[in-house]
């Protein structure tokens, strides 16, 4: 609309120029002609431009609710001008006799318009009202008014069959999201030296997923792990590094369990007086840059590093590094600027500062000089903010940060460094995972259950689930069958996370996660496999599924058909609503409301019709192959948002 109209502008300013030349008006010849052709050429540019994204946004999946948003914010501004910002609730409808979308506004403007205007008007009558003016449209078929002032939408059979076509044709294009935005997630962040458990698995596999969520809809997105690779448990680190391999610097220390080995240091560093002052020195040493130590602190690292690739490997994860240590040149100046804005306050040679609303200060300097975590979170916000000009930025990071994010946070605010209406900074925190005695996951000897043990152990139990089912024996070659418990075992610890709403916590029970029956990725991913091979065993492969999108009509006569047909074109608002709320369990009920729709579907409408006698295939009804189609293309974007491999053959 912006384009449209500075074209209508730049197209009336062209004519303007011409008429002066004309007229003969004073400005001179060369000039205008400079100025006409600046003109034409930013004419020409933002008609393409136009063009461009008409295009793009023809192929994108139209988010059916937000459209009739759209009418009905028309329509109710013109039943009542007057009122500011009145309540545009539109929802799709529980059951069938409602209609396809209810919108339900007329109750919440009957109070605006009795507290602010003092008229007693009844929601039935304003229902009537928003009703006579919805403007011409091309997905509303009808509107009925029903009970105090609902307003039932049945939408046209003819746009809905459209809009399922060009899915067919277009694959599943990203809703249209406007401007392109820089998205900056921070997620994962182990520390270095230290094994990574079960407490970061819900990060890794939220952030991971909010990415590709992100990227599929068009935004730029800076995927960071805030490695925990600085501090002074380096200390203690490096003076046993010189102590159990003193030629570290000429023969590569062979450190097999870093685990083991951290707790060595530590044991030493609680117990013995004279390793504790050395460690401390050690840390020194380091932060004034010394090559002996820096190159020690990249052995450790190092060790680290491989060990987290091998998790990131088995779950499909990308980040780009980007720890503590790379913020600690910017400290210095992070303090300097909270000082110099008279932010902070010494208290007992700490140097701290208050955030208004919040009662604990946040410490930038500690008594003997050195930095803290807020520091390094302060310079971190900073730069992604600043250097990085994120749009948003969401840190994805257990509920118990909440306070020490949000304080922090509001001291980025404080100095100035964004604007919360124009720039989004969120937590999205999650609970805590817990066994099945509903306390926090351990193992039985009380220790924190490692996650590379998990994911072995979600590979042995997938791979036990598939062959009690005997796919090992006929169904499966040895390729499909490592295929398949691959994709079973790490789909089902991602869904098992991803399908609880991150706010709480969660029991992890590989019992109920490899389930194939109820909202499970066991039973997705089978539902999957089985609607991919209803068109491989009629004989219509991908050539003839796409001619076939392109010349078949979508009959939706069939109740059934009807519905998995609006059910499939629900998923550009799930999306929307995600890019919102950031509640990745949303796609799960839909995914999973998608498959046993699909089931119904299947079940009362024949897609293949056979003989009963021969099983020969006696009629395909290619609309209904179609559905089908459109349902796995549906199903496979949400696996992939997901970080899901489905498979061909399960």
């Amino acid at each position: 609309a912006f384009q449209e109209n500075e074209i209508k502008l730049l197209t009336a300013e062209i004519e303007r120029l011409k008429n002066f030349g004309c007229l003969g008006v004073s400005p001179s010849l060369e000039g205008l002609r400079d100025e006409n052709a600046k003109l034409k050429y930013r004419l020409n540019f933002l008609q393409k431009s136009l063009q461009e994204e008409r295009s793009k946004t023809a192929k994108s999946m139209i988010n059916i609710n937000s459209c009739l948003q759209e009418i009905f914010g028309v329509a109710i501004q013109a039943a009542y001008p007057d009122l500011e910002n009145p309540p545009l609730v539109v929802t799709p409808s529980q059951q069938p006799k409602f209609g396809d979308y209810q919108c339900n506004s007329a109750m919440g403007i009957t109070q605006i318009l009795l507290k602010t205007k003092e008229q007693k008007v009844s929601p039935r009558e304003i229902a009537e009202k928003i009703s006579k003016n919805i403007p011409a449209n091309e997905c509303i078929e009808k509107v009925e008014i029903a009970g105090p002032g609902f307003i039932n939408v049945h939408l046209r059979k003819d746009f809905v069959s459209k809009q399922l076509s060009s899915l067919l044709m277009n694959g599943v294009q990203p809703p249209a999201v406007g401007k392109r935005k820089k998205v900056v997630v921070d997620f994962s962040s182990p520390n270095i030296a230290k094994e990574m458990h079960v407490g970061h698995l819900r990060s890794t596999i939220i952030g991971e997923s909010m990415c590709r969520l992100f990227e599929f809809a068009g935004y730029d997105v800076l995927r960071l792990n805030h490695l925990g690779d600085w501090g002074t448990q380096f200390g203690m680190l490096i003076a046993h590094l010189q102590d159990k391999f003193p030629d570290y610097l000429t023969v590569s220390p062979p450190i097999g369990d870093l685990q083991a080995f951290y707790k060595e240091s530590k044991r030493r560093f609680d117990t013995e007086e004279e390793f504790k002052k050395r460690a401390y020195q050690c840390v020194v040493l380091l932060q004034s840059k010394n090559p002996d130590f820096i190159k020690a602190w990249e052995l450790i690292c190092d060790v680290s590093r491989k060990e987290f690739q091998k998790i990131y490997n088995c779950l499909d994860i990308t980040l780009i590094e980007r720890g503590e240590s790379f913020y600690h040149e910017m400290m210095k100046d992070i303090v300097k600027e909270f000082e110099d804005k008279g932010f902070v306050q010494v208290d007992d040679g700490r140097k701290i500062m208050f955030v208004p609303g919040f009662p604990v200060p946040l410490t930038i300097m500690k008594s003997d000089g050195g930095y803290t975590y807020d520091t390094s979170d302060l310079a971190a916000l900073k730069h992604r903010l600043c250097e990085e000009k994120a749009d948003i930025l969401i840190y994805v990071v257990d509920s118990g940060q909440s306070v020490h994010l949000q304080t922090v946070f509001a001291a980025g605010q404080m100095i100035g460094w964004y604007d919360p209406k124009v720039t989004r900074v969120a937590h999205a925190a999650f609970g805590v995972v817990l066994g099945e005695d509903k306390k926090k996951f351990k193992t039985r000897s009380g220790d924190t259950v490692r996650l590379i043990d998990l994911l072995e152990e979600g590979l042995k139990r997938a791979m036990d689930k598939l062959k009690d089912k005997e796919r090992d024996k006929v169904v499966l070659t040895a390729e499909e069958l490592k295929a398949a418990q691959t994709s079973v075992a790490f789909g089902c610890i991602k869904y098992a996370d991803l399908s609880h709403n991150r706010l709480n916590d969660y029991v992890f029970s590989f019992d109920k996660m490899l389930d194939d029956r109820g909202n499970t990725a066991a039973y997705l991913l089978y539902a999957f496999t089985r609607i991919r091979a209803i068109a491989r065993l009629a004989n219509i492969d991908e050539q003839m599924l796409r001619k076939a999108a392109r010349e078949e009509v979508l009959i939706l006569d069939h109740e059934k058909e009807w519905k998995l047909g609006k059910c499939i074109l629900r998923f550009p608002e799930i999306l929307q609503k995600i890019l919102e709320d950031l509640l990745l369990h949303t796609l799960c009920d839909y995914l999973y409301e998608l498959a046993t729709t699909f089931t119904e579907f299947y079940d009362n409408c024949y897609c293949v019709e056979k003989d009963r006698q021969s099983g020969q295939i006696v009629k395909v009804n290619m609309w209904r192959l179609l559905l089908c189609e459109a349902t796995a293309t549906v199903m496979a974007k949400g696996f992939d948002i997901l970080g899901i491999k489905p498979v061909q053959r399960m």
